[in-house]
């Protein structure tokens, strides 16, 4: 499967908030509050962002699912043969 712009972008954005939920959980330090301010518009708009980001990887694993059967159904029906 190719990536396209959108699914880099979206990776980028699941890896930038993991690795923000990472330092608040190892070190009680949010790299988003500090950049923009805490419960700033800023940081709340960074928040929104990495949510739908979130969905979107929700929907892209779904899709790596369902090709992954497509591709493995051919294969299952000539094993049955």
């Amino acid at each position: 499967m190719k990536w396209s712009v959108l699914d880099k972008i979206g990776f980028t954005l699941l890896v930038i908030g993991g690795l923000n939920w990472g330092l608040v959980g190892f070190f009680k330090y949010n790299l988003v509050d500090k950049i923009f301010g805490v419960g700033s518009t800023g940081a709340r708009v960074v928040y929104a962002i990495v949510g739908l980001a979130g969905l979107w990887g929700v929907w892209f694993i779904a899709n790596m699912m369902m090709e992954q059967n497509k591709m493995a159904a051919p294969a299952e029906r000539k094993a049955m043969m």
